[in-house]
């Protein structure tokens, strides 16, 4: 998939203030500080496009992200903020099942994990709220330039174990700093918007 453009739409705390114009969406979600705004800079080639935050949790808005008129990459609310209010916490329950339980344009979901740790309890909690709305998923390993090549494949494998995940699973190492992962990644994201390889683009 190739990007021609990509701005800013809107933030919203609620469904009804959603984009309601049928686009489909990809959707970015993982716990805080994993990396969900340098990936989505990175992906989009727009630096400072997807604000990045220094405090877990501060961002409790879906945001969405106009890609080439055509579709939505949608930026859902970090989890794993273990200072936030209990009611801050279920509120961010209720977006999510919101979101991921009733958004009929959602396509598929990319569910982001740091490469150099094992996936967290709520991570599980996380894949296994994906596919009980049997959401198409792909898994992105985020950070994977604090590795070398090797540590990376062992990174995977840990990711996938602790999951449960079959060998079929795609798991995608993924550096916003060296841009690793972003062609594999625009590929997933283009087979199923139905949108046209970005042939010529450089990685």
């Amino acid at each position: 998939m190739k990007i021609t453009s990509a701005t800013f739409l809107k933030s919203a705390s609620l469904p009804e203030h959603f984009p309601g114009d049928g686009r489909p969406e990809v959707a970015f979600v993982g716990r805080s500080n994993v990396g969900k705004s340098s990936l989505l800079n990175t992906l989009l080639r727009r630096k400072g496009l997807a604000k990045t935050s220094s405090a877990p949790g501060k961002t409790r808005l879906v945001n969405f992200f106009d890609v080439n008129g055509r579709f939505y990459y949608v930026d859902l609310p970090g989890y794993g903020f273990a200072k936030a209010p209990k009611s801050m916490r279920d509120e961010w329950v209720v977006l999510m099942r919101d979101y991921l339980g009733g958004r009929e344009s959602l396509r598929l979901a990319a569910l982001l994990l740091d490469i150099r740790h094992k996936p967290s309890a709520q991570d599980a909690e996380m894949v296994e709220m994906l596919e009980s709305y049997e959401r198409p998923t792909v898994l992105v390993a985020t950070k994977a330039d604090k590795l070398s090549r090797n540590q990376q494949g062992a990174g995977v494998a840990a990711i996938r174990r602790e999951l449960g995940l079959d060998r079929e699973a795609l798991i995608i190492p993924f550096s916003s700093e060296t841009g690793q992962g972003r062609r594999e990644l625009l590929a997933v994201i283009g087979d199923v918007f139905g949108a046209p390889p970005a042939q010529g683009e450089e990685d």
